[in-house]
């Protein structure tokens, strides 16, 4: 018999069901005896022995539903070592679990906070199976993440909206995309939509090349001018601070976000009017594309490949266009940043689109 364990962690994004839906047929088309035991709202499932037995019919139908079924919740990292309110230790408490349900391998699918606990539970002796979903697709040692291509095209969609009516009003549109650390949606999408000025958290902005932006396309016949700012965008001024001074200074901003900074701004620089436009958590929600669909079915055939071979203590990527298993203890930790230097970026400014800079 052998026994599988699943869990989704952190932010909730497309194709969660869809990944997990893949390992499991992949398992059922091959294993003649199989359990499974998902575990409810990420980490706190397997803390707190919180799991229900799934079976094959559970992940029939859920190939094109967004969410999770499992549910899930963020447990940071540098928690992890902490006691919980009731003194227990949530490592120990963990594979305590593991081991009293017997399990062969545990699946976990979440973002970067979430591997590093995967890491550390591999390091714990546990067999460990990772699998990378985030909308930022911010994990090192895959080219794309599940999640990413969906969120682009509801952040793409947000920006294509826009366009209609910042265009009939002669305005300064700014339409704020998730990415706290790293720009690689903001990028894609202000690409994919047309935006004129693209804002990253890894490359400061100078406040006065963005109005002289603005100020070229008003120049040049264009009566309106859209940014795609990264919500983790970040001015010269600030990057240049030491993080604690950051840290406070972003306390006290009156502002809710830095797009409402910039608006205000810009709008003391040019008088012209700015509207800004948050499409939040919708990014990271409904049905996952194509795409994702395709990704998260390929990724989960092979963790169920991988553990029919009894190879653990990987996270399954795609790298060049394959898919392959990459040494969880070799990506745990590290972030995939856009580079100033990166391609897109080059061929975004050679058809005009500002970064700020």
């Amino acid at each position: 018999m052998m026994k599988i364990g699943m869990l989704t962690s952190g932010g909730d994004c497309q194709a969660l069901n869809a990944a997990m839906r893949g390992v499991v047929k992949g398992l059922t088309t091959n294993v003649d005896e199989l359990e499974i035991y998902g575990f409810e709202n990420g980490y706190k499932g397997l803390i707190y022995e919180q799991y229900r037995i799934l079976t094959a019919s559970d992940f029939s139908g859920i190939l094109t539903r967004g969410g999770t079924i499992l549910g899930s919740s963020r447990q940071p990292f540098k928690q992890m070592r902490v006691p919980d309110e009731n003194g227990l230790d949530k490592v120990e408490a963990m594979k305590s679990t593991y081991r009293k349900l017997g399990l062969d391998c545990l699946v976990i699918l979440g973002g970067n906070g979430t591997q590093k606990t995967a890491n550390l539970l591999r390091e714990e002796g546990l067999n460990i199976i990772h699998l990378p979903k985030t909308i930022d697709n911010d994990i090192y040692g895959t080219d794309v993440t599940f999640g990413f291509q969906s969120a682009i095209n509801i952040a793409t969609e947000t920006i294509d909206c826009i366009h209609t009516t910042a265009a009939s009003h002669n305005r300064v549109f700014i339409v704020e995309v998730m990415g706290h650390k790293v720009g690689w949606l903001t990028l894609y999408a202000g690409v994919a939509g047309g935006a004129d000025i693209i804002l990253l958290p890894e490359i400061p902005y100078d406040i006065d090349k963005v109005v002289e932006a603005i100020h070229k396309r008003t120049k040049d016949g264009k009566g309106f001018t859209i940014l795609a700012v990264a919500e983790g965008a970040i001015s010269k001024e600030d990057a240049a601070l030491p993080k604690k001074e950051l840290k406070e200074k972003i306390k006290k901003r009156k502002h809710p976000s830095v797009s409402y900074e910039l608006a205000e701004q810009i709008f003391q620089k040019t008088g012209i009017e700015v509207r800004i436009t948050v499409p939040g958590h919708t990014q990271r929600g409904g049905s996952p594309c194509p795409y994702d669909r395709v990704l998260s079915t390929r990724l989960g055939a092979e963790a169920a490949t991988l553990i029919m071979k009894k190879e653990y203590g990987y996270m399954v990527g795609i790298i060049n266009g394959k898919v392959k298993k990459v040494p969880l203890g070799d990506v745990a930790g590290k972030l995939k940043m856009v580079s100033p230097d990166d391609q897109l970026i080059k061929e975004a400014k050679c058809i005009g689109i500002s970064f700020g800079v």
